[in-house]
């Protein structure tokens, strides 16, 4: 387990633009019993490709697209055992990825961004994905 203070502003980092920290897996099934519209998860780590890429990534496609999913939820593999095991099951048929990023609509997934799908690119890249993704599963405000 990494020591709070090392992942800390790496959670803020996504705390800090409105998502909500799924720390248990109790939280984990709560949001999905509650997955009404739809619901970016991404699941964080400490790699550099979350840092670089995929955190970056997500919130610039926050920032820039004027459609956006309802919820925003993040768990953090290699923190939170139990809450990224219990999302993990809930992102079958995928198997085990972070960082990796997924949309569900209605308590469906719809879309999923996996981790060989996030590095090696940029930033940009990964919110115009995004972007598109919001475009065709999130509904207009």
């Amino acid at each position: 387990m990494y020591p709070p203070h090392l992942v800390a502003p790496m959670k803020d980092d996504l705390l800090s633009v409105g998502f909500e920290d799924l720390s248990t897996a109790e939280k984990v099934d709560e949001a999905m019993d509650n997955a009404e519209g739809t619901m970016l998860v991404v699941v964080n780590s400490v790699c550099g490709c979350a840092a670089g890429a995929a955190r970056p990534g997500v919130k610039a496609a926050l920032n820039l697209s004027g459609i956006k999913p309802d919820k925003l939820v993040t768990v953090f593999a290699g923190v939170d055992f139990e809450a990224t095991a219990r999302m993990r099951e809930y992102l079958l048929p995928y198997p085990p990825s972070s960082p990796a990023i997924g949309i569900f609509k209605d308590g469906e997934l719809v879309h999923f961004i996996e981790r060989h799908h996030i590095e090696g690119r940029s930033a940009q890249m990964i919110a115009q994905h995004l972007e598109m993704a919001f475009e065709e599963f999130c509904e207009k405000a």
